[in-house]
């Protein structure tokens, strides 16, 4: 029997109940406004949703990650290695990457505990295999405010059953009211808006019925139709016309009328200006994947200094995702690993970090350390010095040009 095989018998079987939710009388059920496989298809088949994804799930954890221990505590060294091969087993590294595009792009992700009481091997489910979330109330009998998450009910397609929220590590971000889903970027371009009796349509079906109107424009226009006037044309040839006509191709026809003769290609009106509007829906679109990068591959005139500030804020977003992931891991993986191991988390302190390969800067101090121990040559040490501005002369006594 494989091993994988083996934990999903001692995950789901009869006497392990414990990953299982118990049915309750004061629960409230939740379902994701906007079905979560949907906003999966607009990342999919978007281009422009796809790319910004893909850039801020890679700004957050595309560097990896290292891991720390207190040095303090007495059994450092095997609190470390009890982290380090978890994550190893497991492949964390990859695991975090694909969930950060769910979580950025849809605002939630689930990972399935195989073994709650003892993880050793974790699962990331389907987005739409959670039907609905279930919350109990508050204690107190005055009050009906939903306060904690019980367990999470599995669509009939994935078996149905109720998982306690012991048994699912839940990754949601930007969580609105009490709600139990968080809410990824891309949700707001599948809302439609209601004002008092005026209703605007979601900007994803815009874009997409903008994009399917312009091929049609295209073959419109780029062969036009010719307006030809036949002078003293009889019944018979403008009936043999007006049958072409009809049976004309995308590129075009010649269209033909009884009288003096004439040829006139018929021509979009110019006052029909509709790039302005354009110009504001996509903004609007742009503002909606809360990233400015695409812009950069996409919009000429972008400077060095727009990239930079680009990046700046792109960083404000970033950083606050990186932070809860940290907190996340720490708390409902790090912690459960050490304490299954006869560990104790709270003294161990196994944090994560982000960005392990982070080059020293060089100073001219170290450059010329370096020089005087003979680490490096003297024609390397003049290259190097020069990169600091330092003027050098050649011995005609002319400055080196950053030799």
């Amino acid at each position: 029997m494989s091993t994988n095989l083996r934990r999903l018998i001692e995950g789901f079987s009869v006497k392990a109940k414990s990953g299982y939710a118990l049915p309750q009388s004061a629960l409230v059920y939740e379902t994701p406004c906007i079905p979560l496989a949907e906003v999966l298809k607009l990342y999919e088949r978007d281009p422009t949703c796809k790319a910004s994804v893909d850039l801020l799930a890679a700004s957050a954890v595309g560097s990896g990650f290292y891991t720390t221990v207190n040095k303090d505590y007495a059994k450092a060294a095997q609190a470390k290695s009890v982290v380090d091969d978890f994550n190893e087993n497991v492949n964390l590294d990859a695991l975090l990457c694909d969930m950060a595009r769910m979580l950025i792009a849809c605002g939630n992700d689930f990972w399935l505990k195989l073994t709650p009481q003892n993880v050793k091997a974790l699962h990331r489910l389907p987005v739409d295999a959670i039907e609905r979330i279930q919350q109990s109330y508050l204690e107190e009998k005055t009050l009906k405010i939903p306060y904690k998450i019980e367990s999470y009910k599995l669509r009939q397609t994935y078996g149905g059953e109720n998982l306690a929220a012991e048994a699912v590590v839940h990754w949601r971000i930007n969580c609105l009211d009490y709600s139990g889903y968080g809410t990824g970027v891309l949700q707001v371009l599948l809302h439609s808006l209601t004002f008092q009796s005026d209703k605007r349509p979601a900007y994803a079906s815009m874009k997409a019925k903008i994009e399917r109107i312009m091929p049609r424009i295209f073959e419109k226009y780029a062969g036009p139709d010719v307006l030809a006037l036949l002078e003293r044309a009889d019944d018979e040839t403008i009936q043999k016309f007006q049958q072409a006509i009809k049976n004309r191709g995308e590129e075009g026809a010649w269209l033909f009328y009884n009288g003096k003769g004439d040829i006139k290609p018929v021509t979009i009106d110019p006052r029909a200006r509709f790039e302005y509007y354009v110009d504001h829906l996509i903004n609007q679109f742009y503002l909606g994947c809360e990233t400015p990068l695409p812009r950069l591959f996409s919009t000429p005139g972008f400077t060095e200094a727009s990239a930079n500030a680009a990046l700046e804020l792109q960083n404000m977003l970033i950083q606050p995702v990186q932070r809860y992931i940290k907190r996340q891991v720490e708390r409902e993986l790090f912690d459960a690993v050490l304490t299954q191991a006869g560990l104790n988390a709270a003294q161990a302190q196994v944090r994560l970090h982000w960005s392990p390969y982070k080059a020293k800067e060089v100073s001219v101090a170290d450059l010329l350390k370096a020089a005087e121990q003979g680490l490096i040559r003297q024609d390397e040490f003049r290259k190097n010095a020069a990169k600091f501005g330092w003027q050098l002369w050649e011995n005609t006594g002319k400055v080196a040009a950053n030799e």
